[in-house]
Parts: structure tokens; C-alpha cells; sequence
């Protein structure tokens, strides 16, 4: 399933596209897509792994940008 979420705390386009590759990487992840621009993930995942990927997105976002907050 296909969703948005909000990033606050996004600072870095170098930043954003190292995460969009990384969790683009996870399993049970179709795609995402991180809009600079727009502070915004655009995920689309196995519903039934949305949990554990959203975790995951959020350790890996933290790696990159440390005061980063994936609103869900």
C-alpha cells in the first residue's frame, strides 16, 4: 500500500537521497521516494510489514539526520 508521511527536521538533499536508497533497500518495500522539497516519504510497502519497515525507515533516517521525525 502506497502512503505519505511527513518529515520534520529534514535539512540535507544529499541527506534524503542517501535514506531514500536505503530504505528503498528494506524488505517488504516497494518503493519509496523522499521529496526534498516537500519534507515528504512516499512509501509503498507490504501492509502487513508497515510496521517493522516504518521502524526501520526511522533508524535508518536517524543514521543520516540524527533530529529527523517520520510523522505517522
Amino acid at each position: 500500500m502506497k502512503r505519505a508521511y511527513k518529515l520534520e527536521n529534514l535539512g540535507c538533499a544529499n541527506c534524503a537521497a542517501k535514506m531514500e536508497k536505503d530504505i528503498s533497500n528494506l524488505s517488504g518495500v516497494n518503493s519509496a521516494r523522499i521529496n526534498y522539497m516537500t519534507s515528504k516519504l512516499i512509501l509503498d510497502a507490504e501492509d502487513e510489514k508497515l510496521t517493522e519497515v516504518l521502524d526501520e525507515s526511522q533508524k535508518i533516517a536517524n543514521k543520516y539526520e540524527p533530529d529527523l521525525i517520520i510523522k505517522k
